[in-house]
This record gives structure tokens, C-alpha cells and sequence, in this order.
């Protein structure tokens, strides 16, 4: 393998049902910042059946080009199918870098693909950036349990390849007028090559919410004391219009459901208004929410380093304070 004939960032553009997920578009937005710094094509690269019209949409996001593999046999992700198209391409235009969402389809396409292509994958990262001497990819992912940042280069195989988690880049703003240009690929695909058969689909209904998609998050920690006096914290939530979050230590305890957790090993938050209550800020959970606009701290202890992470903090009993909040939300909304 000569490294020199790989030249290109490539972004795995996910859709379901052909509508784009979230963390494909973040991508590109860190994909667009990534490609810069080498001085190459950004490619998103759009597996499915029927999906040619969000093909644009990829370009008004930050791609240059868009490689498109519309199959009515891709039309619902097998891992067979998804792997070959993807190693194929990988093998014809030979890009350097190649990034994954780290979602349930991601997590499983990865490391198939990694391992058909004899690279390296660095899995679940919240870092990424480019040496400015080696030119190498530079992976950063939470290690040991996240009590360690480890930051991994792949610098003799290639592509480059790193799952991302969601939520952990900003999308770029869309712009329509962003033009480039669009590669329908012709696909050898047949049912031999798939393994598997999807019968149906069935969408399980849950009463749960993305809390990586909102604006505002009252989340509890281990200061809580228990799962009835989380009670308290949706009260808040829902009087400011937000949604309701966990530390790991309340996840732990069972107070909250996993998909609720905010940390290095739950999800990376950006909302407009954070407010933690009773949640002493380890650096795991701090890391999943510091890029917050404005952070709001209620705990008894003034030293504990959420505290010094707050734009605004309130030492005392959360009991107290948030009734108090409460009654200030709904005097400003009346």
C-alpha cells in the first residue's frame, strides 16, 4: 500500500427511511474543517434505495462531492450489503480519511469495514484534528472508563477510519447555494451477497425524548437523592420548555433512564441553557456538557469543580432553590 495514493475525507452519510440523520450532518460540519486543513475534496458517501433527492442537501452541508449508491437491496442497512458497496468504493477512489456516526448502524459498519480493508478504527471519539507535521489523523475517544483521554493515530494504514459520537460537532449552517457535484455509482449487488434478510420493520413508540436535541436541559445528579425527587427537576423542565437529564451516578442508581444520561459514556449536549443540579462535575460528565451556552450550578458544596464551570452558581439546597425557579419561570411567562 503506497499512503501517497490516498487523497480525500470521507464522510459516511446515514439516512433512515431517506432522511439524513443529525450526526452525518455533523460530520461534515468537522469533515469541512478536517478537508481544509489537508487541502482536499470532502465526499459524503449516500447508500439507499430512493434517495437521490437529499443527495443536494449533503452539498448545502459542507460536501463537495456526493457519491450516491441507490439499490433497491440497500434500502434497509444489512451489514453484508453496506460493507461491500462501502469497501468497494474505498478500494476504487481510495479516500485518506473516512468517518463514521457513531450510531447503532455506524457501530456495527465500522469495524466490518475497517477489518475487510486491513485498517485501523478508532471507535466512539469526541476529538479529532489533523498533525500538523505528519499530516496524520489525530482521534481523541475517552479511555479506561473515561477517567483517560487517549489520542490515536493510525499513521501506516489507510483510510484513516474513527467512529464519531453524536452531538459532539457542530453542523454547518445550511447554504443553499453551495453547489458541487454528484457520482451515481453502478452497483454489482445480489441477494447472494447478503446473508441476512429484513422481514419487517417494527417502530417501537417510546415516551422518551433526544436530549441532544434540545434547547434547554435540567439534569440531576447523585446530590439528588432518589428517584422521586427527580419529580422536582421535570416540574422545572417543563415550566422553561426543556427536557429532563442524568449524570451517570443517577443512571447508576436507577433513577434515570440510560438514554437521559449526559457524560463521556451517555451523550454530548449543546443546548442553550444547562442547568445541573446536585451533580459535582467530574471531568466524564463536564466533557458532555461544557460546550453548553450558559450553565446554571445548584449544589450545597461552593468547591466542587461544577461549580467553577457555571456561568451562574447557586450554593444551597435544590429542594429550596428550584421551587423557587419555578415560581420566577411561570411569574415571567404569566
Amino acid at each position: 500500500m503506497n499512503k501517497l495514493d490516498y487523497k480525500g475525507v470521507w464522510v459516511f452519510a446515514e439516512q433512515r427511511g431517506a432522511k439524513l440523520q443529525k450526526v452525518s450532518l455533523e460530520l461534515l460540519g468537522k469533515g469541512r474543517d478536517i478537508s481544509d486543513k489537508l487541502g482536499v475534496k470532502l465526499t459524503a458517501v449516500l447508500l439507499g434505495s430512493g434517495i437521490t433527492d437529499i443527495s443536494k442537501e449533503l452539498m448545502n452541508y459542507g460536501a463537495d462531492e456526493v457519491i450516491v449508491c441507490d439499490h433497491e437491496l440497500l434500502k434497509n442497512y444489512t451489514t453484508d450489503g453496506y460493507t461491500k458497496v462501502i469497501c468497494e468504493l474505498v478500494e476504487k477512489y481510495k479516500p485518506e480519511v473516512f468517518l463514521i456516526g457513531a450510531s447503532f448502524i455506524g457501530r456495527d459498519l465500522g469495524p466490518r469495514v475497517a477489518a475487510r480493508l486491513s485498517t485501523g478504527l478508532t471507535a466512539d471519539c469526541t476529538g479529532l484534528d489533523i498533525d500538523s507535521e505528519s499530516k496524520n489523523l489525530m482521534m481523541t475517544r475517552p479511555a479506561f472508563g473515561g477517567n483517560l483521554m487517549a489520542t490515536i493515530e493510525c499513521a501506516e494504514h489507510r483510510p484513516q477510519m474513527a467512529t464519531v459520537r453524536p452531538g459532539v460537532f457542530e453542523r454547518l449552517k445550511k447554504d443553499e447555494s453551495r453547489t458541487g457535484s454528484i457520482e451515481f455509482e453502478k452497483i454489482d449487488l445480489t441477494k447472494e451477497d447478503i446473508r441476512t434478510e429484513v422481514i419487517e420493520i417494527v417502530k417501537t413508540a417510546k415516551d422518551m425524548v433526544d436530549i441532544g436535541e434540545a434547547e434547554i436541559i435540567v439534569s440531576g445528579g447523585r446530590g439528588i437523592g432518589n428517584k422521586e425527587n427527580f419529580a422536582l427537576l421535570k416540574e422545572l423542565a417543563e415550566a422553561m420548555g426543556g427536557v429532563v437529564g442524568a449524570s451517570r451516578a443517577a443512571v447508576d442508581n436507577g433513577w434515570m433512564d440510560k438514554v437521559y444520561q449526559v457524560g463521556q459514556t451517555g451523550k454530548t449536549v449543546r443546548p442553550k441553557v444547562y442547568i445541573a443540579c446536585g451533580i459535582s462535575g467530574a471531568i466524564q460528565h463536564l466533557a458532555g456538557m461544557q460546550d453548553s451556552d450558559y450553565i446554571v450550578a445548584i449544589n450545597k458544596d461552593p468547591e466542587a469543580p461544577i461549580m467553577k464551570a457555571a456561568d451562574l452558581a447557586i450554593v444551597g439546597d435544590f429542594t429550596k432553590v428550584i421551587p423557587e425557579l419555578i415560581n420566577k419561570v411561570k411569574e415571567v411567562k404569566n
